[in-house]
């Protein structure tokens, strides 16, 4: 079944089930693709595009987590907590520690990275093999440390 068609389903039945924080979450991811076939001129979007639209919403969550709970507003916090746990059910299993460092020097063989110059092109090949598995700023840290060893 396509994550699009999954979607649908699970909006029908949190709608069904009065589940409202995931009724809201999938309307929003909803909105997104429809703006995004919109965007296409009516091309079919892909499960690709799909996981791109639900990291990001996942990105602005953890964004807003952050200036919330600095900001004192524990309310705001939890909320964006809740519907980040519903996103996240969403995109596929992260990488671990040991996968992460594997990837990364798969990628950095793949590119033939010789210093940090070629640091774009390495997280472009990571993230590019690994949507949705890899945290990207943690990615980031890597692989710096690793093209600057």
């Amino acid at each position: 079944m396509s994550l699009l068609k999954k979607l649908d389903q699970d909006y029908i039945e949190a709608y069904k089930a009065k589940a409202t924080v995931k009724v809201a979450v999938l309307r929003h991811l909803k909105t997104a693709i429809q703006t995004r076939m919109a965007e296409g001129k009516g091309t079919e979007v892909t499960d690709d595009d799909v996981l791109d639209l639900i990291a990001r919403q996942v990105k602005q969550r953890k964004d807003s987590f952050d200036q919330y709970t600095k900001a004192g507003r524990d309310d705001l916090a939890r909320v964006e907590a809740e519907e980040l746990v519903e996103l996240e059910r969403y995109l596929p299993t992260p990488l671990g520690d040991d996968e992460l460092a594997a990837a990364i020097d798969r990628a950095v063989a793949e590119v033939g990275a010789a210093g940090i110059q070629d640091m774009g092109r390495v997280m472009q090949a990571l993230l590019g093999t690994h949507k949705g598995q890899v945290d990207g700023k943690k990615a980031s840290a890597l692989v710096r440390s690793r093209l600057s060893a």
